[in-house]
């Protein structure tokens, strides 16, 4: 049984902010009703009201009925709550709203998109609800421990002009960070690597061979044992800042990743990985302008510091 959130158009609507689930009937499956088959897979659920409510349907989006037979291939499309999460504590900050293109500051500890353990603790769901936009939808991606600038949709006819902008690497990424300050070290310097990650593993590793990521570092501010760090990647491999920051001999400050993994208890929110996405820069792809957006986060070296906004 393959089962996902629905990322696509799909025959119910948004509610709450959040797409309906998805289930395909696997080949081979037994013969029997599509209730049974939803009963067995989630007991709990109380099947009988959704089936009621017409909340049960297929891929055309047409009620399914209880005893529906359950044959290979059934795509069965349905409303599920998710479990219960601890909410983040920070608010998102609106950069700009106009003609299709949402662009926020993100905080930290918020996830981009509904996935695992954060579904409406993700900054698609927040949106969708707290402006009416159901079609909003992230044109990159910002990982759940960096905050900063990220660009959205919410007008399906411009998400892919504004995501292969990201993915054919048209726009200028300025990022922060805050690490101990390498003061026997010369700045600006370019890290070159290759950086490997094996699918399921957290972490990446950088390993030798033809370098495939790139980051510019420089200093912009001293503090004490501490310094800020301009970052500014040509490429996008996972986990590079954190692992080129760590190469130079300053891991940045808050890593749960790097230089050793720590298991974060669920609902702390203190000690933030000070990685901000500052700023980004582009032609936008309709208007053909230059467009900019800069980050109003700060940064600080206290680890029991909240995210914050500068006024």
């Amino acid at each position: 049984m393959t089962r996902r959130r629905v990322a696509t158009r799909s025959p119910l609507p948004l509610r709450d902010g959040l797409g309906p689930d998805r289930v395909l009937v696997p080949p081979g499956h037994p013969p029997g009703t599509v209730r049974a088959f939803l009963l067995a897979a989630w007991p709990d659920d109380d099947w009988d009201a959704r089936f009621a409510a017409r909340e049960v349907v297929d891929r055309d989006g047409a009620p399914l009925d209880p005893a529906h037979p359950c044959r290979a291939g059934l795509a069965i499309h349905f409303y599920r709550d998710p479990a219960p999460e601890i909410p983040v504590p920070f608010d998102l900050d609106v950069l700009h709203h106009a003609d299709g293109l949402l662009v926020v500051d993100k905080p930290h500890f918020l996830a981009t998109i509904p996935r695992g353990r954060h579904i409406r603790e993700s900054v698609v769901v927040r949106l969708r609800r707290a402006l009416d936009l159901p079609d909003l939808v992230p044109a990159h991606r910002l990982d759940r421990m960096t905050a900063g600038v990220l660009v959205c949709t919410t007008d399906p006819a411009l998400r892919r002009p504004y995501q292969q902008l990201f993915e054919q690497r048209q726009v200028t990424k300025e990022y922060e960070a805050v690490a101990p300050n390498l003061r026997d070290t010369p700045f600006p310097r370019t890290v070159r690597s290759r950086i490997d990650k094996i699918h399921g593993e957290p972490t990446a590793r950088e390993v030798p061979g033809e370098p495939n990521a790139h980051t510019d570092v420089d200093v912009v501010e001293v503090l004490g044992d501490h310094a800020r760090y301009r970052l500014l990647p040509t490429t996008g491999r996972t986990h590079q800042l954190r692992l080129h920051m760590w190469s130079l001999g300053a891991p940045i400050l808050g890593d749960d990743f790097y230089p050793v993994l720590r298991n974060r208890a669920q609902g702390d929110f203190t000690d933030p990985l000070r990685l901000l996405a500052r700023r980004v820069r582009f032609t936008d792809p309709i208007s053909g302008e230059t467009r900019e957006f800069t980050s109003r986060r700060t940064l600080s070296t206290d680890s029991g510091a909240p995210d914050s906004v500068a006024e």
